[in-house]
């Protein structure tokens, strides 16, 4: 990596970009993406296309300080039958307008915290989700899973509906840092789902930590990260704590001097990297680790790897349907959000209609830029006579849209020919090279650190 001054010259130190899981980002979606548009796009899928389903559960037992996800806290199971119903009435709805040939290839069940569901619900969302369209020979079935709040009985439950890959949530395994975030989670409690799930035949484990947490020290982060190695997961999600209160309201009870600045955060991601790849694990983009023999390992490898709004993907669909309140999908012709609280979704449901309540329709220029920062975050490269083939764009044009970018990394990037490609040791700054083609102004100061 770059050093740490070379890195502060840059502006990383300081400096706010989008995550870019989607372009435009999510702040740019609008009301003129409605359900009559998403309807439209949904019919246009062709007979026999596998596409991807992302199901969301917002509820969680706790509402842990640092996460920016839309949840809410229940102690009791009391709204989750009416809003399982609620998921069947959508998935009916959005059935109305796919083909019926349409294929299922991926399922993600995410949250707030799915393994709230009692396995008599997990099952039947199972069956509902088999039932709703037949599942490629090759589909994958992966769900979010708090240790804290899951037991055998319904990992159970989820492998007999079919779950290939769990996502465990992780973030740090030191008491004090959990303490400051209102999480506490065991290595005991984490080492034994682990190893429930490996008993129940999941052949792949996820984990996700946070740098950047109160109080993190490089000797608690190095800990955390032999820990998380000693649970030998398939891959692991990086991420850089979010310290976002103006949005996430519950951020407030994390005390703000106890963050670490932008060149500790820096120590914390570089100590769990250099762990990571010395126990051998690929890196991938700017924020993934996964062994050798993983699927995303493999797409990183084969140039299919791709973003969406659960991070780096091996997802090679060109559609995913949310499910779900606040539920992002993804079509060829643009973005669309599910309605956000929880009484609207309903309202929008029982009225029969999609619960669309705002999204993004993609311009022939929003898709050629999409194509350049998914280029810049996952392979941390631009292919100018490929994007000018497949969009029908001359290099010239490419060359000056991506001038700016050039100009002000000009020590940090190598052109070959028409290729251009960030050097190795600058990779961190390939979200502030994707602001320099990204044509949606942003808000000041509303975006996360880009470190």
């Amino acid at each position: 990596m770059a050093s740490h001054e070379k890195l502060r010259q840059l502006g990383l130190f300081e400096a706010r970009a989008p995550r870019y899981t989607s372009y435009p980002p999510a702040n740019h979606f609008s009301p003129k993406v409605g359900p009559q548009v998403v309807a439209g796009w949904m019919t246009a899928i062709e007979p026999g296309t596998p596409i991807s389903l992302y199901v969301h559960i917002p509820y969680c037992r706790r509402l842990c300080w640092f996460c920016a996800c839309r949840t809410q806290g229940t102690s009791t199971d009391r709204p989750l039958v009416p809003y399982l119903a609620l998921l069947k009435q959508e998935l009916a709805e959005v059935g109305r307008h796919l083909h019926p040939d349409v294929r299922i290839g991926q399922v993600h069940l995410g949250g707030g915290t799915p393994t709230l569901l009692n396995p008599e619900m997990i099952a039947d969302l199972g069956q509902t989700l088999r039932d709703f369209r037949k599942w490629t020979d090759d589909a994958t079935f992966s769900v979010e899973i708090d240790p804290t709040e899951v037991d055998q009985a319904r990992i159970d439950a989820l492998a007999a509906a079919g779950m290939t890959r769990a996502s465990i949530g992780v973030q740090d395994f030191d008491t004090v840092v959990q303490e400051a975030i209102g999480r506490l989670q065991s290595f005991e409690q984490t080492r034994d789902v682990v190893a429930m799930l490996r008993a129940a035949g999941v052949g792949s484990v996820n984990m996700d930590i946070l740098y950047g947490l109160p109080y993190q020290t490089r000797e608690r982060m190095a800990d955390s990260v032999q820990r998380v190695l000693s649970l030998s997961p398939d891959r692991v999600a990086l991420y850089g704590y979010a310290h976002v209160p103006w949005m996430a309201k519950r951020q407030v009870m994390i005390p703000g001097d106890a963050l670490p600045d932008a060149e500790a955060r820096l120590e914390l991601f570089d100590t769990a990297r250099d762990l990571f790849l010395w126990d051998g694990y690929t890196e991938i983009g700017i924020d993934h680790y996964a062994r050798p023999t993983d699927s995303m390992a493999k797409a990183l490898e084969n140039g299919t790897l791709r973003r969406n709004f659960q991070g780096y993907t091996d997802d090679p669909f060109d559609v995913l349907i949310g499910i779900g309140a606040s539920a992002i999908s993804r079509y060829p012709q643009g973005y669309a959000q599910n309605i956000s609280a929880s009484a609207k979704y309903a309202t929008a449901i029982d009225s029969g209609s999609l619960a669309t309540e705002r999204g993004h329709a993609m311009t022939a220029n929003d898709q050629l830029r999409a194509d350049m920062i998914e280029g810049l975050m996952c392979q941390f490269s631009i292919d100018l006579d490929q994007l000018s083939k497949k969009h029908g764009v001359p290099v010239s044009q490419l060359m000056a849209m991506t001038e700016g970018m050039r100009e002000r990394f000009k020590d940090q990037i190598r052109t070959d020919g028409h290729k251009i490609t960030l050097a190795e040791e600058a990779r961190l700054i390939a979200r502030l090279a994707a602001q320099e083609v990204d044509a949606y102004s942003m808000p000041e100061g509303r975006h996360s650190r880009a470190l």
